[in-house]
């Protein structure tokens, strides 16, 4: 049974700083690219960061460039994502997924698991 475990988020004032962690299990982590979405009340899910198997890219919508910093750890088949310079619109659910392609995917579509989700909220 895969799984794909988020923690780490959280409150934090704007300028702040949190460090996402996704732990998986139950797939061969080394062979999935890795990816994190995030979904605020009312809008859709996006795109945040998309790291290939190899730890390459990683990619960065356009809005979190600069701050989040995505990176992985084949040995420990866990994935984070490491935000600064967080500001109130950064709030939102934030999820990570794996695809089996091994590619960085900016669409929800070519992700086959998901994790549950973790909470961050940003006070401004």
């Amino acid at each position: 049974q895969v799984q794909l475990v988020e923690s780490g988020g959280g409150l934090v004032q704007a300028g702040g700083s949190l460090r996402l962690s996704c732990a998986a299990s139950g797939l061969p982590f080394s062979s999935y690219s890795m990816g994190w979405f995030r979904q605020a009340p009312g809008k859709e899910r996006s795109f945040v960061a998309s790291i290939r198997w190899s730890g390459g890219g990683p990619y960065y919508a356009d809005s979190v460039k600069g701050r989040f910093t995505a990176s992985r750890d084949n040995g420990k088949n866990t994935a984070y994502l490491q935000m600064s310079l967080l500001k109130p619109e950064d709030t939102a659910i934030y999820y990570c997924a794996a695809s089996a392609t091994g590619r960085a995917a900016w669409s929800t579509d070519e992700y086959d698991y998901w994790g549950q989700g973790t909470q961050v909220t940003v006070s401004s």
